[in-house]
């Protein structure tokens, strides 16, 4: 005997890599940005370890503003030799103070700028991901 013929032919099923726009689109798994976007607890959690790193890079970059800063005053009281020093008829600690902490200011806050973006793509590309 021979097998019956179908009326149809057979389903075809479509194999996709799973980083593919049609896998992540016929995907039924929930993503990051949904989790994000709903507030759910995962959502949630992901939100404040992202909030926890900029405030982490934050504390640093201001403990480190705050040592250099608080430290020369520091400097000139335990040295008096050093406070007393002139350059150009200028007080060393006014020089020190006025013109070469400003750019230390300036590339910190550079630095702290790259690296809260740096932290914020981070989060960004693991939301796109999932």
């Amino acid at each position: 005997m021979t097998a019956p013929v179908p009326d149809h032919p057979p389903r075809r099923e479509v194999i996709t890599h799973p980083r593919t726009a049609a896998a992540r689109s016929t995907s039924q798994r929930r993503g990051v940005r949904r989790d994000v976007t709903e507030q759910t607890e995962l959502g949630i959690t992901l939100m404040r370890s992202q909030r926890r790193a900029q405030l982490r890079l934050a504390l640093l970059v201001g403990i480190v503003i705050a040592v250099v800063v608080g430290g020369i005053p520091l400097l000139f009281l335990a040295f008096p030799a050093v406070r007393d020093a002139r350059v150009n008829g200028l007080s060393l600690g006014w020089v020190v103070l006025g013109v070469l902490v400003f750019p230390l200011i300036c590339l910190t806050g550079w630095l702290y700028v790259r690296a809260a973006d740096r932290e914020e793509t981070e989060f960004v590309d693991l939301v796109e991901r999932s």
